[in-house]
């Protein structure tokens, strides 16, 4: 976590990892699905073509903010050849998160939040949103001026955010906060007018979500545990009326690709696929077409 990350003449690549939730199933279970979820898709990560510049985990790494999850979420990453960015999710606890990735610095107050200089001129900030027994997220006014503060040291420069919490109603209603709670607005007064801010990238919604929050363009990462089910009628917290809530689709990771100018975020989920086509002779052809066109 923190420093530069890996040096290459080619785009910066930053992988994103969100809602693992190590440490849901019960103890008597020999391999737990998430942690299972979370192995496979690290490893596509490494041994895949598309080897990131860094990780960042942006949130609920475990189910319950404990000791044991963390170590064990530690214990895989550890063998990952690239630098980890971890971060807190309302599941999550600042004392566990510490006690496995002592890299992490706390800042006044207590915060984890910190930035992060990646190649190619572009800063990454990486952000706390978390308030302990509380679902939803939080950014207090010591958040605020802590981020007002790094957006001021560096107008200019291309800067990437990730936090847990989309400030955002997505139409999840279950999962959604309300629409105008106090955080978010406070938010979106710090990141008005940052012209330097390229994108936000968050998690907690464990589904697929793009929209825009203060003018910039704000996307929400499926996790990596079961995604929650894509079901956008109204709920009535009073009559539970058997829906879906949690489903098994794959497990999913972002990468976000940054060339210098412009940033681009790609999405794969991790599964046994089969592959339909090859890059051989008999499609040489029509890949140089393609390039000719260019």
């Amino acid at each position: 976590m923190g420093g530069n990350a890996t040096t290459s003449s080619q785009a910066v690549l930053i992988a994103q990892m969100t809602d693992i939730h190590v440490g849901f199933a019960p103890d008597d279970k020999p391999e737990e699905l998430n942690l299972t979820r979370f192995r496979a898709t690290l490893e596509r990560l490494r041994s895949g073509p598309n080897m990131p510049d860094m990780l960042v985990l942006s949130g609920d790494i475990t189910d319950h903010g404990d000791a044991e999850s963390f170590a064990k979420a530690a214990d895989l990453l550890r063998e990952m050849p690239f630098p980890i960015a971890p971060m807190v999710g309302n599941h999550d606890s600042r004392a566990g998160l510490l006690g496995a990735f002592p890299q992490v610095t706390p800042a006044d107050g207590g915060f984890l939040h910190y930035v992060i200089e990646a190649r190619l001129g572009l800063r990454i900030i990486c952000l706390d949103t978390l308030e302990e027994g509380r679902h939803g997220g939080a950014f207090c006014e010591a958040r605020a001026r802590w981020l007002a503060d790094r957006l001021g040291e560096a107008p200019e420069q291309p800067t990437l955010i990730f936090m847990h919490h989309p400030p955002v109603v997505a139409g999840i209603e279950w999962m959604d906060p309300g629409q105008h709670e106090p955080w978010m607005e406070r938010l979106r007064e710090v990141l008005t007018g940052q012209s330097q801010v390229q994108a936000i990238h968050c998690g907690h919604l464990h589904r697929p979500i793009t929209t825009r929050f203060a003018g910039i363009p704000l996307g929400v990462t499926p996790s990596v545990a079961p995604l929650v089910a894509m079901d956008l009628t109204p709920i009535d917290q009073k009559v539970p009326d058997d829906r879906e809530l949690i489903v098994t689709e794959p497990p999913t990771y972002a990468l976000h690709r940054w060339d210098g100018t412009s940033l681009v975020s790609h999405y794969e989920s991790v599964g046994d696929w089969q592959i339909l086509a090859r890059f051989h002779a008999g499609l040489q052809p029509m890949i140089e077409g393609m390039f000719a066109e260019r």
